[in-house]
């Protein structure tokens, strides 16, 4: 399958389609349902990120199977800004193949390092990934995993 996933920049007329992706995403975690439910704004992707062209699909077929964003960081790196895939195609490499994707882009935009602050219960995705933890930060929403790929 993921031969013949094609991974895109999104355009500004997916913005509500993929936020839905985030939402079903999001609410398949236990420990988000609650803080999703009780805050509906963090389902958000900017404007400005999408016209920006940050925001990438993946896609089989013309089905969206799940979206990243990248944002610069003031220090020069390239922060993974957001992962989420379909609840239904879980664990068939996508969300690594979209990390792959970020890093190449994040590469070729003079980025040493990708960087995420991780949500805990994705942390061993991460490391799998090629993440390294470098520290913890408080999120609007607990505790995050400040986490580190060398490019």
């Amino acid at each position: 399958m993921r031969s013949k996933i094609i991974i895109r920049a999104a355009v500004m007329a997916e913005q509500q389609a993929l936020e839905a992706v985030q939402l079903r995403a999001s609410l398949t975690n236990d420990g988000d349902r609650e803080a999703v439910l009780a805050n509906p704004d963090a389902i958000r992707i900017p404007l400005e990120q999408l016209a920006a062209g940050r925001v990438f699909v993946a896609e089989l077929n013309g089905e969206t199977l799940g979206f990243s964003a990248i944002e610069p960081r003031v220090d020069g790196q390239i922060e993974l800004d957001a992962l989420f895939v379909e609840p239904k195609i879980r664990r068939q490499g996508v969300g690594r193949l979209m990390v792959e994707y970020c890093a190449e882009v994040a590469r070729k935009q003079g980025s040493t390092a990708l960087h995420v602050i991780g949500n805990p219960h994705a942390e061993n995705f991460y490391l799998s990934c090629g993440f390294e933890q470098t520290g913890t930060i408080q999120t609007r929403f607990g505790v995050g995993l400040q986490m580190r790929k060398a490019l």
